[in-house]
Order: C-alpha cells, then sequence, then structure tokens
C-alpha cells in the first residue's frame, strides 16, 4: 500500500465530510494523530500503522487516493460505494 500526504488526507475527510474526531474513530487513532498527520503536506511523520489505519477508513468510506502522476497525487469519490 502506497504512502498517502497529509495534503491527501484532509482532502479525502473533507469529501466525505467527517470530523477529525470523526476520522480518529473510524481508523482506531487518536484525534490529535489524525490533526498531527494532516498538518503536514507531505509524507506524515506518524508510524507506518497509523497512516494504513487512517487510509484504510477513508477507503472504507468511498475514497480513492490517486497517485502521483505528473499532476500531483489526488482523492476522489468512488462511484462503487453506497454512502447515502
Amino acid at each position: 500500500m502506497k504512502d498517502i500526504t497529509g495534503a491527501q488526507m484532509r482532502a479525502a475527510r473533507a469529501l466525505v465530510r467527517w470530523s477529525a474526531k470523526e476520522l480518529a474513530d473510524a481508523a482506531s487513532v487518536g484525534v490529535a494523530t489524525v490533526r498531527r498527520a494532516e498538518s503536514d503536506d507531505g509524507i506524515p511523520s506518524t508510524t507506518s500503522a497509523n497512516r494504513r489505519a487512517i487510509r484504510g477508513a477513508l477507503e472504507a468510506a468511498g475514497i480513492e487516493f490517486i497517485p502521483e502522476n505528473g499532476g500531483g497525487p489526488g482523492v476522489r469519490l468512488s462511484r462503487r460505494t453506497d454512502r447515502g
């Protein structure tokens, strides 16, 4: 699993309209961990286990992480997930 950036985490959380606490709860990490990870535009200095947990929670909520492809990494909502 590829690492994601703090900027991607912030954008993904905004797309699913979660607070930092909601993401922390979904990922089973502390809210301070989410805030610290999101404060970094690059790869956060959190543990890889915490980054995987945050990524997994966001993907379960319907987020797709788009890798660097010359235009920069990004995020989008998946059409496959029923979030209704």
